[in-house]
């Protein structure tokens, strides 16, 4: 078969382009991993380009054996030798090559972030640094951005003490590593980006070996990979970058979009092609994926379109509360179930990690399978199981497992040491690790005592109900204090605020089992329910299972039916962007990107109440919604905006006597009733004590309801 078959017509002009630097803006579904294998393809088989001479850049290791396989099935020739890879599969492959001239032992090893985490912690312990004010996990944070950005320690400026500081410690780790041999991952970019500067005659070595370089979600790239891109280009090479501006969605990590327009300016990109026939999704999904990206001013542009037909309406569904939401999900997921669909090929997507417990927790309650992707579940979370293992230790101190994970967490200065210490009291008296502190000797003991007395503290607010006491134990253990100095400790709060929630609606759901002034049933069940929703509910690989994901690890990935959860305002967009127009424009590349993993079904799901710190949140419904046009969506509950349900005309009451319980209802007036919850007033008939109102409950459907009987408040 012809190596440009089945091309269309964009696709086919990219492919045959002349060895000439080439901006390809391919959007979402386009094509874009056939056309970057069809291009090095064709420069092989036209005897443009010869394998050696082609360097291909991938983001993921996965990416990167994906276009080998294809090329090997496309060109008959062997194809492992072509320098295929990510920047940091090639970096670390030119620096083996050139370990002498790059400073390094030939044997050098590769610190993972585990490890750069170990040698950190190393670094502090041995120069006496308090690890509380100089957190390792944030220096190494601030040491990788540094690297990104080209700096070495002696670059970065520094205006204040505690940067100055930071600053030093960056420079005592450059001599750590080179002293033992070993490079990071943010290293290897920026030792191999010098050592070309530097060394002339091997840059000019590959500059002419390599006279095409193709680049795969050229979006993503940061400022130090695109430098090490133009170096390696020089004069003479052609740059063949695919990326996506609409899907630029990891500012958080140091991708910058900008690289691509500042890509066009220095590079007089003449060829700039738009591959814009999505092959995944039907019309009505990419019209309002189209209609939602078009508010970013800053954008290349392009505009989605298939031939697949418009298909069915997306569907907007709003619950009065996040337990509501899910259980509408769960509903709705058996519907598709039995009309066919594999629940593999069905997804629920959500900004937050912290959105994932409440449709866990349903989907246990519902005996329906799934895994969540590129995570771990909310009760494996290792910040969740800190929080357990503190309220395990409430409920029986002698919990050695529970102990021994907390004893120095957050840090306390409680070293390995003094933990084999105790271990062995504990051995030598027959009993638990607590019970074994006083039998601790020296420095160890004041430490070991201290942990012990915080115990008892916690122990001294059991009586509390369930939810205060979770939140108290965040707050006296110091979790909530850890995680707010983390860089990205945001999410690992968010988690911990969803606790308490989970602890709110587990005494919701079951009742207080406690007797006030004593250790509350309640803390016992709610830790057994806790371990059984982590047990081994999630499925395994291969099963068919529903798909829960945050919508970041969405990227690349496609779905027949997609829920997108928790679509209102604060929630998504997230409330830390509203601010800040560039926030706001990476949130709207998210929901982007969300919307575009769907091929034939799409549900928008919002709801009025949300649980935020234990306490009901009132929310808007995300702004998104409202910027896809009405004609392509498909309200499954009435439509809310901003002034309340936008309901048709009817009469109101003022025309005949009210119940004194009607006074001041009309339609459109949101009301709460003891039995279904809150509602809104959607029509009317009848007047005095005949009248009759149609409300609608949400989950709890549409009622007809005689005003004389309904007690119905005016929210």
């Amino acid at each position: 078969m012809n190596l440009l078959d089945r091309l269309n017509e964009p696709q086919l002009a990219a492919v045959t382009l002349p060895p000439q630097h080439a901006l390809i803006l391919a959007g979402a579904g386009s094509g874009k991993t056939r056309v970057l294998t069809t291009r090095i393809a064709w420069l092989i088989s036209t005897s443009q380009a010869s394998p050696p001479t082609v360097l291909a850049v991938t983001f993921t290791n996965k990416a990167a054996k994906e276009m080998l396989a294809r090329l090997s099935a496309m060109l008959p020739i062997n194809v492992k030798g072509m320098w295929i890879g990510t920047f940091h599969g090639l970096c670390n492959r030119m620096l083996r090559a050139h370990y002498r001239d790059a400073g390094l032992p030939q044997l050098f090893q590769i610190l993972d972030s585990a490890d750069q985490l170990a040698a950190m912690k190393r670094l502090l312990k041995s120069l006496n640094v308090d690890d509380e004010k100089y957190p390792p996990r944030e220096l190494c944070w601030f040491i990788n951005a540094q690297k990104e950005a080209g700096l070495r320690s002696s670059a970065v400026e520094a205006w204040d003490d505690w940067t100055k500081k930071r600053v030093e410690l960056y420079a005592a780790y450059e001599a750590q590593c080179q002293k033992e041999g070993v490079v990071d991952f943010a290293e290897l970019l920026l030792r191999c980006y010098e050592l070309l500067e530097r060394n002339e005659p091997l840059r000019r070595h590959y500059q002419e070996r390599f006279r095409h370089i193709l680049v795969d979600e050229f979006q993503d790239t940061n400022k130090l990979q695109y430098h090490w891109l133009k170096l390696l280009a020089g004069e003479g090479a052609a740059l063949f970058c695919v990326g996506d501006d609409d899907q630029s969605i990891y500012a958080f990590r140091g991708a910058d979009v900008g690289n691509m327009r500042d890509f066009e300016r220095e590079f007089k990109v003449q060829n700039l092609i738009r591959l814009e026939q999505n092959y995944r999704s039907h019309g009505n999904i990419l019209d309002a994926a189209n209609a939602i990206i078009e508010n970013n001013p800053s954008r290349l542009g392009k505009n989605l379109w298939t031939e697949a037909g418009a298909g069915e309406l997306i569907r907007v569904h709003e619950s009065y509360s996040d337990g509501d939401e899910a259980r509408f999900i769960v509903e709705e997921v058996k519907a598709l179930s039995r009309d066919g669909h594999a629940r593999k090929e069905i997804a629920l997507l959500y900004r937050s990690n912290a959105q994932s417990r409440a449709l866990e927790h349903a989907l246990f309650n519902a005996g329906l399978p799934y895994r969540v992707y590129g995570g771990l579940r909310f009760f494996e979370r290792a910040e969740i199981k800190h929080a357990l293992a503190y309220l395990r230790l409430i409920a029986n101190e002698n919990d050695d497992t529970a102990f021994a994970r907390v004893v120095n967490f957050p840090t306390r200065g409680i070293g390995a040491r003094s933990i084999e210490q105790l271990a062995d009291a504990a051995k030598t008296q027959g009993n638990s690790l607590y019970a074994a502190i006083p039998y601790v000797t020296g420095a160890a003991f004041a430490a070991l005592a201290a942990f012990a007395a915080l115990i008892v503290s916690l122990r001294e607010a059991a009586h509390l109900p369930l939810p205060e006491l979770v939140e108290h134990v965040l707050d006296l253990s110091g979790l909530r204090e850890h995680y707010r100095n983390e860089k990205e400790g945001q999410e690992r709060l968010a988690n911990l605020d969803e606790l308490v929630n989970a602890a709110s609606g587990f005494i919701a759901e079951e009742g207080v089992v406690g007797e006030e002034g004593e250790l509350s049933l309640d803390l016992a069940s709610f830790l057994a329910h806790a371990s059984l929703e982590a047990g081994e509910h999630q499925a395994g690989e291969g099963d068919d299972a529903l798909q829960l994901m945050t919508v970041h690890s969405a990227k690349g990935l496609e779905f027949n039916i997609v829920f997108i959860c928790g679509l209102e305002e604060g929630l998504f967009p997230h409330e830390n962007s509203l601010n800040e127009n560039k926030g706001l424009e990476e949130e709207r590349r998210l929901m982007y990107v969300a919307v575009t993993r769907a091929r034939q079904h799409l549900y928008l799901c919002h709801a009025q109440t949300r649980m935020l710190h234990g306490q009901m949140r009132y929310n808007l419904p995300s702004r998104f919604i409202e910027e896809i046009p009405a004609g392509l969506l498909k309200f499954l509950t009435a439509r809310a905006n901003k002034n309340g349900y936008a309901v048709p005309p009817a009469p109101t009451f003022d025309s005949a006597p009210r119940p004194q319980k009607s006074s001041g209802l009309r339609i459109g007036q949101n009301v709460m009733h003891a039995k279904f919850g809150l509602g809104v007033i959607v029509n009317a008939e009848g007047g005095g004590n005949d009248a009759r109102v149609q409300i609608n409950f949400g989950n709890a459907g549409m009622k007809w309801l005689a005003l004389s009987v309904a007690k119905l408040e005016p929210v």
